[in-house]
């Protein structure tokens, strides 16, 4: 697992996609994170452009609680929900990325987000994490 300025990410390997994406659902659930959407921007971009994309699936996922605590603090904070849990096929298997909740506290300016934040990222980075085992 590895943390960037934007994202929390991890590879799955060996794992097929379909396999990996139940596998992410589970991990996000076992933490409190529902999945709101799911675009598979494969069928999508193949359906409306006709052109090919490795598999490629967005799910918005979001924990009720922390969103709540979120919104009640700035309600801007539905730009960024659900927070976007991207999975890709890549050369060494599945790569799935998790948006930063961090982004929250940079995009408003408002510090009082900060433990609501720390919360949504120590959960995803423990979903993510749980991926490995």
């Amino acid at each position: 697992m590895a943390h960037d300025a934007h994202g929390i990410t991890a590879t799955l390997t060996g794992t097929p996609f379909a396999e990996a994406a139940e596998k992410v659902r589970t991990a996000l659930a076992g933490q409190g994170f529902g999945v709101l959407t799911e675009i598979d921007l494969t069928a999508t971009l193949r359906t409306k452009l006709g052109v090919e994309l490795e598999d490629y699936l967005v799910l918005g996922a979001c924990n009720p609680a922390i969103a709540h605590r979120a919104l009640e603090v700035d309600r801007r904070i539905g730009l960024l929900l659900p927070c976007n849990v991207v999975l890709r096929a890549v050369p060494e298997g599945v790569l799935v990325e998790a948006m930063d909740p961090q982004l929250m506290v940079q995009f408003t300016g408002r510090p009082e987000l900060a433990e609501a934040a720390d919360e949504a990222a120590a959960r995803l980075r423990a979903a993510l994490a749980s991926l490995a085992g």
